[in-house]
């Protein structure tokens, strides 16, 4: 056995020699403690995966059953059945109608592929997976009759079972590439033969290709988060320093719940979880800390199909035809009587995977030509037992060795330990393509087109040697490798907030990484506004936990800073300004260029930028990326053109705002509110586009309305993380709360905290989870 534990990895050793430990005995050996403390979180201690899984699939019944039971419609295929086919329902990122989303699953759930794929994963994992369902289920059964009114008695709320619980992993995984196009997956149809004559498509507009790609969260995605991790040369206690901030949904599969879990002698750890997923996502250990934030790496690549003559069906490989695959899959749909009727729809496949249509970009299937989607998180699940080792590490070395199975879907990683290390990893899923092998294999030229207008990557289809590499060194054949992705350990800092790795730290040198990891493209104003924000905190002294929380609620809008100053000048030098330029120049000029809850002006200084940045040529100074954080600056108010427009979006957000019913000067709070509730709690923050770090926008819905700013995404679980002599120092919040039922005590009792800018303390140790309790230890063994 030492010979043994000496020639494994340090994570792989403290597993095994978990494993071969004695636990208890009897029934003990399978039941489970759930302590919560304030705002509900429960600290979970159990003797094995399993039982911790159950335990923790149970407690997140206890808050958001109703919630889980309707996703698990979605994995089921059946929301037409039970709401309706025309109904609105949220597929991953994006809202579908019930019966696109019911067709999409149909076709892409293969359930045998996802338990082979599960085979594949470790054998924890797998007892995870078996605990989760069997804890919702026992849930389920113990509230039977006494769920909340949401879903108490509804025919759809059904047991989970195993095949639904890796479904939901899948559609997760995937929800940044195959489910982001379900409508391009579903609406790809073979042309007749009338039109293969007929003339040749129209030339691309390449804008409203980006805008489609916007549309599908696939561009510019709201989706994103901040992580600033701090080394022992930057920080007060010359301990690690991190700074957790991801934007994400507040409703929906990817909503976040705080969570401690343990198993004794095995894993401690602390944060939170999605609730399909049985492990933290996102916390801290007593030696680690860690976030994510989406990162830019690409997860798929489109193939052009060169067809064969007086065949749309079938493709050449080089010079060789191959047939196309068919598959009719149906789904019932509730009409508006309440009958059920059934809709069916048609799907193709190529040994590059589902052919897509998506006419906005060009990518339409013609008799010459045809597109086909190849998805690299396609059977990923990987990312438990990734998460899993991030729960274990015992520096950031060893986080970094926990990313080695390529497991995380699409996100990075900012990690520090109580050593001083500071760790920047993009080790998620890219399709293994380098610059030559895209100049290889190039598409035609609208297809090439897509990629630096639009984010899509499209090869040649018609050539083997055009699939994705094989390096021998990547444990997933067509991924690349941790060796060729990008990673940083320092001692000073590292940061990201949703551009590419290039803006890691100005200091940290590159070598050779593929473009479909990231570019020199800045996208996110965010990643300016950390350039610049993280030095000036810097120049203040040695950073604490304190500082950096006062900075990232200091809700600084760097666009304002950007651009203010030249519209401002701009509206003094107009002889006769309109009265609603001049009303709205007076309502900037007396804004605080913050979007704290009293900034006056905030919400109008929003709906100005929200069109105006989009005008051409609209910056004085473009882009330049030897200045990333001083470039692109200014309006271009010497040109009448520009100049016309940008008054146009101002008066435009004057009417906007007057219409929707508030003052230009009312305060932020007074109608910046969170749509998931009814209650007017008053939240600070601002939108994507605008680079407030405390990132707040809508999905859906963006712009003023006459309920005023309505908030569903954005500053989610928020932490601070260092380290003492005892384990993490940690404070954190999850802005929404606990809870999806109204009737909990904690479905808002944090955004009242977030609103104030509170952090609470979060108790760690055994004794100070034990005095800061709330209510009884619930008990649950497991069968």
């Amino acid at each position: 056995m030492r010979t043994l534990i000496a020639a494994l990895t340090p994570l792989a050793a403290a597993a095994l020699l978990a494993a071969c430990a004695t636990g208890p005995l009897g029934p003990d050996a399978r039941t489970a403690t759930i302590q919560r403390t304030a705002n509900g979180v429960p600290h979970i201690s159990a003797p094995d995966a399993e039982t911790l899984a159950y335990a923790m699939a149970y407690a997140y019944a206890q808050d958001n059953v109703c919630m889980t039971a309707d996703q698990l419609v979605t994995v089921r295929g059946e929301r037409a059945r039970y709401f309706g086919g025309a109904t609105p329902g949220l597929l991953a990122r994006r809202m579908f109608p019930n019966e696109q989303i019911d067709l999409f699953i149909a076709a892409h759930m293969d359930d045998a592929a996802l338990e082979r794929a599960w085979a594949g994963a470790s054998a924890e994992s797998q007892a995870m997976a078996r605990g989760a369902v069997a804890g919702y289920n026992r849930y389920l059964a113990d509230q039977a009759g006494k769920l909340p009114t949401a879903c108490n008695g509804q025919p759809w709320v059904k047991p989970m079972s195993m095949a639904e619980f890796r479904r939901q992993g899948e559609l997760t995984a995937v929800q940044a590439a195959t489910a982001a196009l379900a409508d391009a997956v579903l609406g790809a149809k073979p042309p007749a033969v009338a039109k293969s004559s007929a003339a040749p498509d129209a030339p691309v507009n390449l804008a409203d290709a980006a805008d489609a790609m916007r549309e599908a969260g696939l561009l510019d995605s709201p989706l994103g988060s901040n992580a600033w991790a701090f080394g022992k040369d930057t920080t007060a206690n010359g301990s690690g320093l991190l700074l957790g901030n991801p934007h994400f949904p507040w409703a929906g599969v990817n909503r976040f719940w705080q969570v401690h879990l343990t198993i004794p002698g095995n894993l401690d750890v602390m944060g939170v979880g999605i609730g399909s997923f049985p492990g933290v996502t996102i916390g801290f250990n007593k030696d680690v800390a860690w976030s994510h934030t989406v990162s830019t790496g690409k997860r798929f690549t489109l193939h052009e199909l060169t067809l064969a003559d007086g065949d749309p069906t079938a493709y050449l490989i080089d010079g060789k035809p191959e047939k196309m695959t068919s598959r009719t899959v149906s789904a019932p749909v509730r009409g508006a009587d309440g009958s059920q009727q059934t809709k069916a729809a048609t799907l193709w496949s190529t040994r590059w995977g589902p052919v897509v249509m998506i006419p906005r970009a060009g990518l339409n299937w013609t008799a010459k030509t045809a597109y086909a989607l190849k998805d690299a998180n396609l059977g990923n699940v990987r990312a438990a037992d990734a998460s899993m080792g991030f729960g274990r590490a015992r520096n950031v070395q060893e986080v970094r060795e926990a990313m080695k199975n390529i497991g995380t879907p699409w996100v990075n990683t900012l990690a520090v330990d109580r050593n001083g290390n500071a760790l920047y990893a993009d080790v998620s899923v890219v399709p293994d393509v380098d610059a030559a092998q895209l100049q290889r294999c190039a598409p035609s030229k609208p297809a090439a087109a897509l990629l630096p207008a639009a984010g899509l990557v499209v090869l040649d289809g018609s050539k083997s040697a055009c699939d994705w590499q094989r390096d021998p060194t990547s444990p997933v054949p067509g991924l690349i490798p941790i060796g060729r992705m990008p990673t940083a350990i320092r001692t000073d800092w590292v940061h990201n907030s949703n551009d590419s790795f290039l803006y890691t730290n100005p200091a940290q040198k590159w070598g050779a990484i593929s473009p479909l990891v990231g570019d020199v493209s800045i996208t996110r104003p965010r990643t300016r506004a950390d350039l610049s924000e993280i030095p000036a905190l810097l120049a203040q002294g040695k950073v604490t936990p304190e500082a950096v929380q006062k900075q990232l609620f200091g809700n600084r809008n760097f666009m304002a800073g950007v651009v203010l100053p030249d519209l401002l000048a701009a509206c003094a030098g107009l002889a006769a300004p309109s009265a609603e330029v001049k009303d709205g120049c007076a309502a900037l000029r007396g804004w605080d260029r913050t979007n704290n809850l009293d900034a006056r002006g905030a919400h109008l200084f929003r709906e100005f930028w929200r069109t105006a940045r989009l005008i051409p040529g609209v910056y004085r100074v473009p882009f330049d990326p030897a200045q990333p954080v001083a470039t692109p600056a200014g309006l271009k108010m010497d040109d009448p053109a520009v100049a016309g427009k940008v008054m146009e979006s101002l008066t435009g957000a004057v009417k906007a705002v007057r219409t929707a019913g508030f003052a230009l000067d009312a305060p932020l709070g007074s109608m910046q509110r969170p749509l998931i509730t009814s209650e007017p709690i008053p939240l600070h923050g601002g939108d994507e586009f605008e680079g407030v770090l405390n990132n707040l926008g809508n999905q859906f819905a963006p712009g003023i309305n006459s309920k005023g700013l309505l908030i569903d995404y954005g500053t989610s679980y928020v932490q601070t993380v260092t380290f003492d002599a005892r384990g993490p120092v940690a404070q954190g919040l999850l802005t929404y709360g606990q809870s999806t039922n109204p009737a909990s005590p904690h479905a808002t009792d944090q955004l009242w905290l977030f609103s104030r800018k509170q952090w609470p303390v979060l108790p760690f140790h055994p004794e100070d989870v034990e005095k800061a309790r709330v209510g009884e230890v619930l008990r649950l063994t497991r069968p």
